[in-house]
């Protein structure tokens, strides 16, 4: 069972991100709830919704959040991972004060579960040589193992690679995984070009962007960053709110970025694919994201269908849906594509 926040001080409100009015409760375990309303126009969650915060214990200590049905969840607990420069937050409302795709989820009957990952956000603080994807897979998993099975992952970008190695590690309890725009494991990236490099520096091109990257400082996103690769050249993202969701984003530690980029082929690998065999497995990748094309992340799917997978790829240009950038859940259209992802995972 999930460790529930211990006192009421634990209970964090939605009030300021989507206009949840919340009931306190004093006793240990219990969860805060109240009618969601979403603070703009949009679908409306018609379900009374149930939040929770707490840590995890251990050394690797991971906040999370949880939003599920206030009568209790009826389907498997859903664990949405967030991806760099971002935290669990980037799953509880849109740029444009929609609901997110963790209230999405539970008006399904699901129980959410949206950490940050060890290091980032709320969670524990990590010394800068330290901070590992092995550090963050770890707190990641002592989270999983407190929850009850069978569990679904949802990944997206960065935690993509940390999302197939849980699966590894978790096996016995992860059911299905969806990797949204995920990064492939470091057994089938390729290693960047090295352009130059220092002692403290490295610039290299990593497919169609090139980086310039301390070895020690956290890498922070600018705005031709952002405009070029995160937000990119899609429809679906709300242009005039670019400003306000970048100044939200988060310093990415310096190991985690270097190695999203197989610099000294640092990806973190799965070390035993086999134990991926006969998971289900979706990959879903947006028409207009630059470094998650049709053919990258195809050859993802098919290397989890190469290691025993029941492995699925969804290309929305397939499904007829044109013009998504990389920041899927936070788009306009992200209650299309979540239900896109509900339906896969709620198939037999």
């Amino acid at each position: 069972m999930i460790e529930e926040a211990r006192t009421a001080n634990n209970v964090r409100s939605f009030g300021a991100l989507a206009g949840t009015r919340e009931r306190r409760e004093s006793s240990p375990g219990r969860l805060s709830s109240g009618e969601f309303r979403p603070a703009q126009e949009g679908r409306a969650i018609n379900q009374e919704l149930a939040h929770a915060a707490g840590f995890t214990a251990g050394r690797f200590a991971v906040y999370y959040d949880v939003i599920e049905p206030a009568s209790g969840p009826t389907r498997p607990t859903v664990v949405m991972l967030h991806g760099g420069a971002h935290t669990g937050a980037c799953y509880l409302r849109t740029v444009d004060g929609r609901p997110g795709w963790a209230q999405v989820f539970a008006a399904r009957g699901h129980r959410v579960v949206t950490p940050d990952w060890p290091g980032i956000g709320r969670s524990c603080t990590i010394a800068p040589e330290d901070h590992t994807g092995e550090v963050v897979v770890e707190g990641l998993g002592a989270l999983l193992a407190t929850l009850p099975p069978p569990l679904f992952l949802v990944t997206h970008s960065m935690s993509g690679a940390y999302g197939w190695r849980l699966l590894e590690l978790h096996k016995d309890r992860v059911a299905r995984v969806v990797g949204v725009a995920p990064s492939p494991p470091g057994n089938i990236i390729p290693e960047p070009e090295i352009i130059a490099e220092s002692d403290t520096e490295v610039e290299l091109q990593a497919g169609p962007i090139r980086f310039h990257l301390s070895k020690r400082a956290p890498y922070r996103v600018d705005r031709a960053f952002i405009d070029k690769k995160v937000v990119g050249d899609g429809r679906f993202f709300p242009r005039h709110l670019v400003d306000a969701y970048a100044a939200t984003l988060q310093a990415i530690p310096a190991r985690l970025i270097l190695a999203r980029q197989n610099f000294a082929r640092g990806q973190i690998r799965v070390e035993r694919p086999q134990a991926l065999a006969g998971k289900r497995v979706l990959v879903l990748t947006g028409t207009n994201d630059i470094d998650h094309t049709r053919a990258i992340d195809g050859a993802t799917a098919r290397w989890l269908t190469e290691a025993g997978a029941k492995a699925d790829f969804i290309y929305l240009g397939d499904r007829g849906i044109v013009g998504n950038g990389h920041m899927l859940m936070l788009e306009e259209n992200s209650d299309a594509i979540a239900a896109l992802i509900l339906d896969w995972l709620e198939q037999p």
